[in-house]
């Protein structure tokens, strides 16, 4: 499991497993301030203990911590909050069967969600023990005819083509550039 500032990566299938158990997706929603089994149970409407199996499997998953315990009449409640404000489940959890942009036509929509998964484990791995200097660019663009979207795709290739190859050098630091075109899912 990789950390940022303000995402979790969950790799793991068993963590993600535990993550996605609709019961913990409410607690790790409500655990961004801390809480215990006893403020959990009546907001999600379950039992204490209930409550307090759900938040050792988060716990030995690592997506909450441990932050204190608070003596109330002769129970010790142990408090919670989560790791991160957010979590992304990595393709790597899916092991065997994660989408491989090798095996998919470049012109088809799943190619475009290959390399998106690619992507989110390539940052994961890499982001896992130090800072790693990234770019992130986002626009929106509108044409008026299929024929406009063609030449920008072709303009935009060739530009990328020529900038990449005037900052290429062969024993430079590898770094991967990914564009990608899609219709806006609001406008669809």
């Amino acid at each position: 499991m990789s950390t940022t500032d303000s995402i979790r990566i969950i790799s793991n299938h068993g963590n993600a497993g535990k993550a996605l158990h609709p019961l913990r997706l409410q607690i790790l929603r409500f655990l961004s301030q801390p809480g215990s089994a006893s403020s959990l149970a009546p907001k999600i409407g379950i039992p204490r203990q209930v409550a307090n199996y759900h938040l050792r499997e988060l716990e030995k998953a690592g997506l909450i911590q441990f932050v204190e315990e608070k003596r109330k009449g002769n129970c010790v409640e142990r408090i919670y909050r989560s790791v991160a404000p957010a979590f992304v489940v990595s393709p790597s959890a899916l092991s065997f069967v994660k989408a491989d942009p090798k095996t998919i036509d470049r012109t088809k929509p799943e190619y475009l969600i290959a390399l998106g998964s690619q992507l989110i484990d390539d940052v994961a791995t890499l982001s896992q023990d130090q800072s790693v200097p990234t770019l992130a660019l986002e626009t929106a663009v509108s044409f008026r005819t299929e024929d406009d979207r063609r030449r920008f795709a072709e303009e935009l290739a060739l530009f990328l083509g020529n900038l990449a190859g005037k900052y290429h050098h062969e024993s430079g630091n590898p770094f991967r550039l990914i564009c990608a075109v899609h219709p806006e899912v609001e406008k669809l």
